[in-house]
C-alpha cells in the first residue's frame, strides 16, 4: 500500500471516528425515526405521598393512563445529583461515581460541586452510560431542559440539544421548548427528552413540608404537567409519546430546636475536609488513618443521642459505599429530622426542610409514574428502586443495554405490552 493511500485511509478512519464520537449530530439515523418518543420528567423533592396529600390532577391523569409505583426508593446519599444520575444510568453512585452533590476525587486533588459549572460540565467526573449517551451512540437525537449530567460531554457523546441550568427560566417556557422539539422535522425530532422542575424542592427546603409555599409549588408543577399533556394531545405523534415522571428524594421538616450536633465542639477538625448536608455530614481525612477514624466515630457517638456516626465500611451493605468510589472516611447521620453541622455558623435556620437521611427513611422516598402506548392503564405496583427506571427507558426506546447496571430488568420492563 502506498504512503499516499495509507494517509488517505488514515484520514477517512479519523474522520469516521470523529463523526461517531459526535453522536447523532442532530439528525436521526433512518432506523431511529420510527422509534417512540420518551420524555423523562423530574419533579425534584416531590415526596412519595404528596400525590395523596394534595390536589395533583395532572399527575392523577398520568397515573390513570399508565403505571404508578407505591414509592421509589433512593440511593444513598439521598441527594439530588447522585439520585438523578442513578435514574439516568441504572447504577449506584459507587459505580457511576457521582457520590454526592459535593465530593473530592479519590486522591482529593480536585472537588466536584453542583455549583461549579466547570466541574458539572466535565465529563470526566461521570461514569456509566446514561440513556442519552446510548441514544446518541445509536444515532438518535436527544434533548434536555435540565437534568443532572446533561451538560457534560459524557464518553465524548454530547446531547444534540441541552441547556445550562438556570432556575430563573419559567417552567412554562421549559414545557414550550419540549413541545417545540416535538414539532421539528422527523429527521430532527428528539426521541429522548429530559424536563426538570426544581420548584417543590426549593420551596420545601425553604419553608418545610406542608407549608403553603411547598403546597403552592406542588400546584405549580402540576400546571406545568397539564400544559405538557395538553400540548402533546395536539401533536400528530401524540399516541407515540411516553412519559416517565420521577423525583429524586423526599424531604422532612428540620428539627432546629434541640440536639443539633456541632462537630467542632467534639473533635479537632484540622486534619480533615468536611461536607455539610444538615441531615448528614461527611468527614474526609487528609491522610488514611483508621485509628483516627475510629476515634472520631466514637467521639461523635458518645456525644450524640439523636444520630449515629459510622466508618465507611460499617455502613449498611445496601448503601454500597466503597473506598474505591471515594466515599468519606466517617459518615454521621441524624435520626429523621435531626441535624449535624461542622460548626455553629453553618446552621441555616432559615431553611425548614431537608433531605440526606438514610434511604430507608420513609420521608426520603420518591415518586414514579409512567404512561405510553405499551403500558397498561391505571396499574399500581409496589415499591421500586431508582436504578430500576433505566431498563424500562432503554426498552421503550429500543436500545440495547451494553454495559453492566445495578437496576432490576424484571421490575418494570415486563409491564410493557
Amino acid at each position: 500500500m502506498s504512503w499516499k493511500l495509507s494517509k488517505t485511509l488514515f484520514l477517512l478512519l479519523f474522520l469516521s471516528s470523529t463523526a461517531l464520537a459526535q453522536g447523532s449530530g442532530g439528525i436521526n439515523a433512518p432506523e431511529q425515526r420510527d422509534k417512540p418518543y420518551l420524555i423523562l420528567i423530574s419533579l425534584d423533592g416531590f415526596r412519595w405521598d404528596y400525590q395523596d396529600l394534595y390536589e395533583t390532577p395532572a399527575l392523577d391523569r398520568i397515573a390513570a393512563n399508565g403505571v404508578q409505583a407505591e414509592r421509589m426508593i433512593p440511593v444513598f446519599p439521598t441527594l439530588t445529583f447522585p439520585n438523578h444520575y442513578s435514574i439516568a444510568t441504572g447504577l449506584y453512585p459507587a459505580n457511576h461515581r457521582l457520590i454526592g452533590n459535593t465530593f473530592p476525587n479519590k486522591d482529593k486533588s480536585a472537588w466536584y460541586s453542583l455549583s461549579d459549572r466547570e466541574a458539572v460540565q466535565n465529563g470526566d467526573w461521570y461514569s456509566g452510560e446514561p440513556v442519552w449517551v446510548a441514544a446518541e451512540k445509536a444515532g438518535m437525537v436527544t434533548a434536555a431542559y435540565f437534568f443532572v449530567g446533561t451538560e457534560a460531554n459524557v464518553q465524548g457523546f454530547p446531547m444534540s440539544h441541552w441547556n445550562v441550568f438556570d432556575a430563573s427560566v419559567p417552567g412554562g417556557d421549559r414545557v414550550q421548548q419540549v413541545l417545540d422539539w416535538l414539532t421539528m422535522p422527523e429527521d430532527e425530532q428528539p426521541h429522548f427528552i429530559t424536563l426538570y422542575f426544581e420548584d417543590v424542592d426549593t420551596m420545601t427546603h425553604g419553608y418545610g413540608p406542608g407549608s403553603k409555599q411547598s403546597v403552592g409549588a406542588i400546584t405549580k408543577v402540576n400546571t406545568y404537567l397539564d400544559q405538557l399533556l395538553t400540548g402533546i394531545e395536539q401533536l400528530p405523534i401524540a399516541d407515540e409519546v411516553y412519559l416517565v415522571v420521577v423525583s429524586d428524594h423526599g424531604l422532612l421538616a428540620k428539627n432546629l430546636d434541640e440536639d443539633i450536633l456541632i462537630i467542632e465542639d467534639i473533635i479537632d477538625t484540622d486534619d480533615m475536609s468536611i461536607v455539610d448536608h444538615a441531615a448528614s455530614i461527611y468527614l474526609y481525612l487528609d491522610k488514611p488513618n483508621r485509628a483516627r477514624a475510629v476515634e472520631i466515630r466514637d467521639a461523635i457517638n458518645g456525644a450524640w443521642s439523636h444520630g449515629k456516626a459510622m466508618l465507611r465500611e460499617e455502613a449498611p451493605q445496601d448503601w454500597r459505599l466503597t473506598a474505591e468510589a471515594g466515599f468519606a472516611d466517617v459518615i454521621a447521620i441524624g435520626d429523621p429530622g435531626y441535624l449535624v453541622y461542622s460548626s455553629e455558623r453553618r446552621i441555616n435556620r432559615r431553611s425548614r426542610g431537608d433531605h440526606g437521611w438514610p434511604p430507608e427513611v420513609e420521608g426520603m422516598h420518591a415518586i414514579f409514574l409512567a404512561s405510553g402506548p405499551r403500558l397498561p392503564k391505571g396499574k399500581k405496583i409496589g415499591p421500586i428502586h431508582v436504578t430500576d427506571v433505566y431498563p424500562l427507558m432503554m426498552e421503550i426506546l429500543g436500545l440495547p443495554i451494553t454495559t453492566p447496571i445495578d437496576g432490576d430488568r424484571n421490575k418494570l420492563v415486563p409491564l410493557l405490552q
